[in-house]
């Protein structure tokens, strides 16, 4: 009966391991972007939080959108507008570990999103940006399907 229990627990624990693995998305109880609207960055040029009811499930995770319109177009083309290293911090990426992220501490760059840790951390990204972004897009391969 113990060998079972242990069998089992290390089942379920070994289970959970795995799924924490393929955290490819940053998703905070389900939410992509803490439940903010992906293309509002792009449209409005600020963070605007999500509606529950306009939900698109893209990467295991649920990405919230202001407007239909928003919804529609990000559903088109995901990729575009979905930001970097799923929504990890930039500057975490570019030195080597994921990091949370905070929807207001962000940045669009060649059309791209990207996110920080805090407004601190931003401001330490943007000032050597290119670097970062290249150092992390070298990083994002090993470091997208791990904890």
């Amino acid at each position: 009966m113990k060998k079972e229990i242990l069998l089992t627990v290390f089942l379920i624990a070994s289970t959970i391991s795995l799924l924490a693995q393929k955290a490819e998305v940053f998703n905070p109880s389900n939410q992509a972007i803490r439940g903010y609207d992906p293309i509002a960055y792009f449209k409005e040029g600020k963070p605007v939080k999500g509606n529950e009811k306009l939900t698109y499930q893209w990467k295991d995770a649920n990405w919230y959108f202001s407007s239909k319109q928003n919804l529609d177009l990000f559903a088109k083309n995901s990729e575009q507008y979905a930001p970097q290293y799923g929504g990890y911090c930039a500057y975490g990426m570019s030195e080597g570990h994921k990091a949370p992220t905070d929807p207001n501490a962000w940045t669009i760059v060649n059309g791209k999103l990207y996110l920080n840790y805090s407004l601190d951390v931003k401001e330490k990204w943007i000032k050597n940006q290119k670097e970062r972004i290249d150092q992390a897009n070298k990083n994002w391969p090993q470091l997208k399907d791990k904890e």
